[in-house]
């Protein structure tokens, strides 16, 4: 294997949107530095299971329905 050829893998400090911090490695900055996340699965309704729904008050559901009312939608 050539030398040089792959980053640098060390641990750093990833500080989640709660302000829990854990020790991950990555390629990511130097040894010790700190990576501060705006999402992360705690936060984000995707890993979450997602609290929101879809409410459509006049919105583009009812637009649709409304203009192909004749069709039978």
């Amino acid at each position: 294997m050539k030398a040089d050829t792959h980053p640098d893998y060390h641990l750093i400090n990833v500080k989640m949107t709660d302000g829990t911090m854990l020790v991950m490695k990555s390629t990511w900055g130097a040894e010790g530095d700190q990576l501060a996340l705006d999402i992360d699965p705690t936060a984000h309704p995707a890993w979450n299971g997602g609290s929101s729904r879809l409410l459509d008050t006049g919105g583009r559901v009812s637009k649709f329905k409304n203009k192909y009312a004749g069709l039978g939608f």
